[in-house]
């Protein structure tokens, strides 16, 4: 019966770590990251869950005769933040499942 106690106990384990993932998700949703453009003439904010949560531009880039500049900013600070966001999401999930897993295991084949 050494097979019950096996599948009861991976059934176990295999809640605790979805539980785990869960409070990483709802963690990632609270932390926050900022990258700059321009010299910080603008600047994202985006959370661990990759959303922006604000966008800054300082008045000075505000040309209306080279609105290009501006799209060119807003597009190079957003994607800074959305890396910066996959990063932390990266470390807390594999945080997170790391000690449900052999030692050794690599997580990034799997994008984590």
């Amino acid at each position: 019966m050494s097979d019950g106690t096996n599948m009861a106990d991976m059934f176990s384990k295999m809640v605790d770590m979805q539980k785990k993932m869960t409070e990483a998700q709802d963690a990632l949703a609270a932390q926050t990251v900022s990258a700059e453009a321009g010299g910080g003439m603008v600047k994202v904010t985006a959370n661990g869950q990759q959303r922006i949560t604000s966008i800054s531009i300082e008045k000075e880039v505000i040309d209306p005769e080279d609105a290009e500049l501006l799209e060119d900013l807003v597009m190079a600070g957003v994607n800074k933040a959305l890396e910066e966001a996959s990063n932390v999401a990266k470390q807390e999930m594999a945080k997170s499942a790391g000690s449900f897993l052999p030692p050794g295991m690599d997580l990034s084949r799997f994008g984590m």
